[in-house]
């Protein structure tokens, strides 16, 4: 008997407490994933978090002058990022704010943030921080129906809001999770700015991501979609995007147990990316999807 794959969609939260999930395959040769303590299953243990590395995209330099030092600030992305810059720690210098700094600096943008100027009595020391969150927070979501972000079908919703496995914290807690081949095209759900790719992972990777696209809406809200097939990407960061246009196509890399898309749209909210709520504009298990159209 072939091989029953129920998928388990594993995207975990920072926030979210590591979990272990139970494989074992019966003597008819059905593999089965459990939450449930078996003996003699093999124990998957997840506790990674959804990673998209901007440190080295929001950064901070220093330039030194007569006046002082002034702290730059740096946005190397295709997006807005809210920022919160704070300095402690500071001796014989002035000009230290009293409040930690937070602006929204726009896409490719670099803003001298403070100076600080020595006392002269003394040598100087300041620490920084920087903190930063993808996304304006002042977006309001305009679209809450999206059209479905693949070509055929039709597929099965494997989890959703809430999941038992995963989809419990900020950023993933609204996801979907639709099990699909390997090789399904994947298209652009709305139209936006492709802000973040990844594109080079096999198999479980070093990202729990696995390969992925972001895209950036006019609205300000941003959808993400995971677990896509090597090499598959076939849009560039910057580059402008249509609806039902394609991105990748589907894959089983990164926390993935088996061929699935992982779907999320998310804003800023608090200096954090949070999952906000959408439904899709028709059944995921109803007729193939004809809405985009096109070929691959």
């Amino acid at each position: 008997m072939r091989a029953l794959l129920l998928l388990l969609p594993l995207l975990i939260s920072p926030f979210a407490m590591a979990g272990s999930i139970y494989k074992y395959t019966d003597a008819n040769g059905v593999t089965t994933y459990t939450d449930k303590k078996t003996a003699g299953a093999e124990v998957i243990v997840f506790r990674d978090a959804m990673v998209e590395n901007v440190d080295r995209q929001v950064y901070v330099t220093k330039r030194s002058h007569a006046g002082g030092e002034t702290l730059i600030v740096h946005n190397d992305l295709y997006a807005p990022v809210e920022i919160k810059l704070s300095i402690s720690n500071a001796q014989n210098v002035t000009g230290v704010p009293r409040e930690p700094i937070t602006w929204v600096m726009q896409p490719r943008q670099e803003l001298r943030l403070v100076t600080l100027q020595p006392t002269g009595t003394g040598a100087v020391h300041y620490d920084y921080k920087l903190e930063h969150a993808l996304g304006d927070p002042r977006a309001e979501q305009s679209l809450t129906y999206y059209p479905l972000p693949w070509r055929g079908g039709p597929f099965r919703l494997t989890q959703g809001p809430g999941g038992r496995y995963s989809h419990t914290g900020i950023k993933g807690r609204y996801a979907m999770d639709i099990a699909m081949p390997e090789g399904t095209p994947i298209v652009a759900a709305r139209s936006g700015m492709v802000i973040k790719t990844e594109n080079s992972q096999t198999g479980r990777g070093n990202n729990p991501s696995g390969n992925f696209v972001r895209l950036l809406h006019d609205d300000g809200t941003m959808s993400v979609y995971l677990h896509l097939k090597r090499g598959s990407v076939r849009v560039a960061e910057g580059q402008r995007i249509s609806t039902g246009q394609l991105l990748a196509l589907s894959g089983n890399t990164g926390n993935s147990t088996g061929p699935h898309l992982h779907f999320v749209v998310q804003k800023n909210v608090g200096l954090q990316t949070v999952s906000i709520p959408f439904e899709f504009a028709q059944p995921v298990d109803g007729l193939p999807n004809f809405a985009v159209g096109g070929e691959p």
